[in-house]
């Protein structure tokens, strides 16, 4: 059984209701649900995961090819706002060249999902760390030694 199967109609009206009554906009609630960019890249060049304070942790895989990121896919073990915030984030960066997509900040998700509760702000900054953790380690990559001397 996939994810889309797991929850009947019910199912995602009571969680689109009480994400909704929670703070959560329409928008963060459907890549909440729907999980555009979730899985992993198993060509990815870059890979990197990182845990928050809070216990969400974030892998981001970045698929990479003449400076800019042709693809890249999140796995979330945590809340729906460290899952629609990293959604977003993928949104946001893919296609963009690596330069472009190190000027991501913490506002530019807040504008793409609208609204999260304000206990939740945090996710969106885990979803950049990560991020920019991983595009620092492909610049790392490149160095001339692999032990990063």
């Amino acid at each position: 059984m996939n994810y889309d199967q797991a929850f009947d109609r019910e199912d995602t009206r009571a969680i689109r209701e009480m994400l909704s009554g929670s703070g959560y906009s329409d928008k963060a609630i459907e890549y909440y649900l729907n999980r555009p960019n979730m899985g992993s890249l198993p060509d990815a060049n870059q890979v990197t995961e990182l845990t928050g304070r809070c216990g969400d942790t974030m892998k981001v895989y970045l698929k990479l090819e003449h400076g800019r990121i042709e693809d890249a896919k999140f796995q979330v073990l945590g809340c729906p706002g460290a899952v629609a915030s990293a959604m977003a984030a993928v949104d946001i960066i893919k296609g963009k060249t690596i330069e472009e997509a190190r000027t991501i900040k913490d506002r530019d998700i807040f504008r793409v999902l609208g609204e999260l509760p304000d206990q939740k702000q945090h996710c969106i900054r885990l979803a950049v760390k990560t991020l920019l953790k991983a595009l620092d380690g492909h610049v790392g990559s490149n160095d001339l030694d692999p032990e990063g001397g």
